[in-house]
């Protein structure tokens, strides 16, 4: 799918559907590079960390608005320069957004709302990982769409077990919020949604 023919799609960037009331707004974003069977998604593996409600899981590059944060966007852009290197102010044009999702980390919600931001790159950046990141990669969204990918992720906690969708990439396992997000994106890619 062409950029333009996805952002009509997507949310307008100044559309508004935080959830009530939050004590914190955080924004990730949501990088696509290609189209059509070549289209992929930038993806991270977060570091292993005891206080990080999401230590060691896949996610999209983002994090908590600041004082300085003009606006979520602005929160997406700031996040990714540091988890990822890579500056979207120059290097990605913003596509729209996603519906804003409530914060779920160690089975349970956190106080805390998250707005996906679509983005779009061209050609072949090379994002790095800053101290917040283990390793950065791209997911061909052709392969998840063909179902190839798909699994289930048993997540415990004590004596809690769930049984969760997930993809399966190059030994890491995309569940949970991303799972979520990147499902409401591909619903849109495809025309469910």
């Amino acid at each position: 799918m062409h950029p333009d023919e996805l952002a009509a799609r997507l949310i307008p960037v100044d559309g508004d559907d935080v959830l009530a009331p939050p004590d914190k707004r955080a924004a990730v974003a949501v990088i696509l590079r290609g189209t059509g069977s070549a289209a992929e998604v930038l993806l991270m593996e977060r570091v292993q960390h005891e206080r990080d409600p999401w230590s060691g899981q896949v996610s999209f590059p983002g994090g908590t608005r600041e004082p300085e944060d003009d606006d979520l966007h602005e929160t997406a852009r700031r996040e990714t320069f540091e988890e990822v290197e890579l500056d979207l102010r120059a290097e990605g044009r913003l596509l729209g957004r996603l519906p804003t999702v409530a914060a779920i980390g160690r089975g349970g919600p956190v106080d805390m709302d998250i707005t996906p931001y679509v983005f779009h790159v061209s050609g072949h950046l090379r994002p790095g990982a800053g101290p917040e990141v283990e390793a950065v990669f791209w997911l061909p969204l052709v392969r998840v769409l063909s179902g190839e990918l798909d699994g289930e992720h048993v997540w415990r906690r004590d004596t809690l077990v769930r049984r969760l969708p997930c993809w399966h990439w190059e030994g890491r396992v995309i569940w949970g919020l991303t799972h979520r997000m990147l499902g409401e994106l591909l619903g849109r890619l495809d025309g469910r949604a």
